[in-house]
């Protein structure tokens, strides 16, 4: 999924229920990490709605999250109404994860062919664990930081395996979401963007990443205050914004910060791609 930009780790401490300390993971992830700005009102649930209409009328429904998102309403549609054509969409937990890694300070783009590519040299997860590290830099080279996700991926994989004694994260669809990022903020490299990512894609959570397009166009439109890093705007967003407009809404800004060179701080990064900077509908939204 979204997949720009330096991810910030500073994390917002609190105080879980049951204890006078936070509960803190290996990587600083917080269980039911509490709101940074309970006083700032914004954005409102109404505003929410508006904004995620207004983007759906102006760009659609991005179709590269089509198949994510028809997967979501199979998952609820625990009647059997309503979604009845099955998903396309055949990918495990682990699948995901190792995809979103390689989408770490890189394109879009590259961090697909990175993904490709190390499928394509390594069929089972099994066949990348035993390779050799230097195969797996050289498989995964085109998308960047080729050591360090490499090594990223032998240790997620290694560890996992002498803790479940298989290669699969399916289990974590069982789990409640403090359980699943306490989970997979043990493993070294697993950030709040990547966990937030696995949570609302691959698992159906109502969960919202803060990636560079998200982070810069909440700024734009006060949503957070101005000093608010990521982390904080992550944690903000994921208390003021209504869980069923979660998974549309940071499609869309996703996808509208790709887009739209009114609402990114650096423009002309579109490679030939339409840009829809002349009627941006997010300018009445901005403070």
């Amino acid at each position: 999924m979204p997949k720009s930009g330096k991810r910030k780790q500073a994390e917002v401490e609190q105080k879980p229920k049951s204890a006078t300390k936070s509960a803190k993971t290996s990587n600083g992830l917080k269980e039911t990490a509490k709101d940074p700005y309970p006083n700032h009102p914004r954005p409102t649930p109404e505003e929410c709605l508006s904004v995620r209409d207004d983007l759906l009328a102006f760009h659609g429904f991005p179709k590269e999250f089509a198949e994510y998102r028809k997967q979501r309403l199979i998952s609820r549609d625990a009647d059997g109404t309503g979604i009845s054509e099955p998903s396309d969409l055949k990918e495990s937990v682990l699948d995901g994860l190792v995809r979103t890694l390689l989408s770490q300070n890189t394109t879009e783009v590259n961090s697909q062919k990175a993904f490709a590519c190390l499928k394509s040299a390594f069929p089972t997860w099994e066949d990348v664990l035993a390779a050799d590290s230097t195969c797996i830099e050289d498989a995964i080279r085109c998308g960047g930081l080729a050591r360090t996700k490499a090594s990223c991926i032998k240790n997620l994989l290694r560890c996992l395996l002498e803790k479940k004694e298989k290669l699969c994260l399916e289990y974590l669809r069982d789990l409640s979401v403090d359980e699943i990022k306490a989970e997979l903020s043990h493993y070294k490299g697993i950030g709040p963007k990547t966990v937030a990512c696995v949570l609302m894609f691959q698992l159906q959570q109502d969960d919202f990443p803060v990636d560079t397009h998200v982070f810069e166009i909440a700024k734009a439109m006060s949503w957070v205050p101005v000093e608010a890093d990521r982390n904080k705007t992550y944690l903000h967003l994921n208390q003021r914004i209504p869980n069923e407009l979660k998974f549309d809404l940071n499609c869309l800004l996703f996808t509208h910060g790709k887009l739209c060179r009114k609402c990114i701080k650096k423009g002309g990064n579109q490679q030939g791609k339409e840009s829809h900077d002349n009627s941006c509908p997010l300018l009445r939204y901005r403070k």
